[in-house]
């Protein structure tokens, strides 16, 4: 059975859908034939998104939503399933990154990070649940990412945000099961995505610092393809790229090689960090 078996007519919300993985799930979903709610702070960008889903035959429509607003996400999520009868899947995918060492994090970068990384993914999730059951089914699809499943230095509010939603992923995953709900966390690796192009570095230049990221790059649509596949088969943990596999495996078979392994980019980090 395909893909387009599986989201045919299936209404689904997509926040974060104006750019990276949130625009490529998008664009997937509605290929196979569901009607998707392109959800973003980035409203031009969100509307782009829908405008060329509509333009391809497919069915969308684009929503202006700060996931860190709980009453907006309560508010869409309410809408769209009084509106359609039901809501099949929410992705929660809105995200931010900021780069750097924790001595050069201000509790405010900390408070943006959690905000949107972790508040915003509680509220889509709480809201979402509590809908699905009622109506006895739906999926929850929340995404975390490799940081999600080892540490991650120089990274470290991210890090903790994506363990976090691990954490309530899986548990929810869990509860949701006699429930008619399914909950699924996505776990990438380094994807072509605007979070490594546009996430604020701390004390050190933007394209020196990318240039030290040497894990191979996956193309973001091939990534959407990977993440609907794993929804499809209803896995707990999406984990896409090879290298994410690797390092997975690696921090549950000898977890101290992993803590070697993390010591490089840490070292890089310091040679180009701009010490005031």
């Amino acid at each position: 059975m395909g893909l387009e078996k599986t989201f045919d007519k299936k209404i689904a919300i997509v926040t974060g859908a104006g750019s990276g993985i949130g625009r490529a799930v998008s664009k997937e979903l509605a290929k196979n034939g569901a009607h998707v709610i392109c959800a973003d702070i980035d409203s031009k960008g969100a509307k782009e998104v829908a405008a060329a889903i509509v333009k391809n035959n497919g069915v969308a429509k684009a929503v202006d939503l700060d996931v860190t607003n709980e009453k907006a996400v309560v508010g869409l999520i309410e809408r769209v399933a009084k509106e359609h009868g039901k809501l099949d899947y929410i992705f929660n995918n809105a995200g931010i990154g900021i780069g750097g060492e924790v001595r050069d994090t201000t509790l405010d970068h900390w408070r943006k990070v959690v905000d949107v990384n972790l508040w915003g993914v509680i509220y889509g999730t709480h809201a979402a649940y509590s809908l699905m059951v009622e109506q006895g089914f739906g999926h929850i699809v929340n995404t975390a990412s490799l940081a999600g499943l080892i540490q991650t230095p120089i990274n470290t509010s991210y890090c903790m945000t994506k363990f976090a939603v691990v954490g309530l992923s899986t548990s929810l995953r869990t509860e949701g099961k006699g429930l008619g709900v399914k909950v699924s966390a996505i776990c990438p690796g380094v994807i072509e995505t605007n979070i490594l192009r546009k996430s604020e570095i701390l004390k050190a230049d933007r394209d020196k610092a990318m240039a030290q990221v040497k894990l191979k790059i996956m193309d973001v649509d091939k990534a959407a393809r990977l993440i609907l596949k794993g929804v499809k088969k209803n896995k707990s943990l999406i984990v896409i790229t090879t290298h994410a596999h690797v390092l997975w495996w690696i921090k549950r078979l000898i977890p101290s090689l992993v803590e070697i392994i993390c010591l490089k980019p840490v070292r890089d980090f310091r040679k180009i960090r701009k010490d005031d």
